[in-house]
């Protein structure tokens, strides 16, 4: 089942600036995003801990920085972002809610897709799938479902993407429920031959893969940010400071990935239809050609929404009319 057709070739990932139903709101009002997606939801919503999730921006030369309250934009000039940040504490059947009052209170013509990013156990994880797919025969807006498998931030809980093992109990799942709706995974940055191997053995197994898409790539966990005083830039209750990296120095390896990962499915024909979203330090319109060159369908933005808000979209899609010019 196809991606959803998105064009403009341009939405948001799911991040900390698509938590609230008016983020969605304007999300879906901008005429340069081609889908919306949500953020990360599970069935009864993360437990969210301020003193422990939160993000900042920093700059990649002098690594000062201006530390933001979750949901709060600022930092323009720093175009580097760490977070501790988990999942939305809202639960999916808000996020449900809101997208349908969203669609039937638009007068667009031509719907746009939603992108219903979730996570959970196996069994949880299914049972978002079938919850998004009820929501999908009831409204004109297409849906998919995005399968967060890489967040670094979870406590005792290494992404199941890294784990050939975790990885086959979520698609066996996701194997035994109706398909209706597009499936796609959110895979972590993956950083050695071995790691793709496993992803691409794995969706092969059984001879046919459940998977639409693929969202490449999250935040690269492990990271750490230290302030002129030499203290972490995020003050986690545990001291660390350590949490994923993301926005321009990310852009490097999330571009490996998408090549990578383009190359590898494309060798083998079980899994040359699976798409590819691209994630990870796009910002302008030649990040934008960048991630469509190495095999990217449409491209997702994170930090830059984050620091300049709903007018990256537009500076992005201008940007390429104006290198075609």
């Amino acid at each position: 089942m196809p991606l959803p057709t998105i064009d403009p070739p341009l939405l948001n990932s799911a991040n900390p600036w698509c938590s609230t139903r008016e983020d969605l709101e304007a999300l879906y009002a901008c005429p340069h995003t081609g889908a919306v997606t949500t953020r990360t939801s599970l069935l009864l919503g993360f437990s969210h801990d301020p003193s422990v999730h939160q993000h900042a921006f920093f700059s990649t030369q002098s690594q000062t920085a201006t530390t933001a309250p979750d949901y709060t934009i600022s930092g323009k000039e720093y175009p580097a972002s760490l977070n501790t940040l988990g999942y939305s504490p809202t639960p999916i059947d808000t996020y449900l809610s809101w997208i349908e009052h969203i669609v039937t209170a638009s007068s667009n013509k031509r719907p746009k897709p939603f992108i219903v990013s979730v996570t959970g156990s196996p069994k949880e994880v299914a049972e978002c799938y079938s919850r998004v797919a009820t929501l999908a025969a009831h409204i004109p807006a297409p849906l998919a479902v995005e399968v967060n498998l890489s967040c670094p931030n979870i406590a005792n809980k290494p992404p199941p993407a890294y784990s050939g093992s975790a990885l086959k109990e979520y698609l066996d799942a996701l194997r035994n429920v109706p398909r209706t709706v597009s499936l796609g995974l959110k895979t972590p940055p993956y950083t050695y031959a071995g790691q793709f191997n496993t992803l691409i053995d794995t969706l092969r197994e059984n001879g046919t893969s459940p998977i639409d898409f693929i969202t490449s790539t999250n935040t690269l966990g492990s990271s750490l940010v230290l302030s002129q005083q030499g203290r972490p830039l995020l003050p986690l209750a545990a001291g660390t400071g350590i949490g994923g990296l993301a926005g321009e120095p990310l852009h490097p390896l999330a571009l490996g990935n998408v090549a990578t990962l383009r190359r590898l499915l494309d060798e083998h024909a079980e899994l040359r239809d699976i798409d590819i979203i691209g994630v990870g330090g796009v910002s302008d319109a030649a990040g934008l050609s960048r991630m469509q060159a190495v095999g990217a369908k449409v491209v997702a933005i994170g930090t830059a929404l984050g620091r300049e808000g709903i007018p990256v979209f537009a500076k992005i899609l201008q940007g390429t009319r104006n290198s075609k010019l």
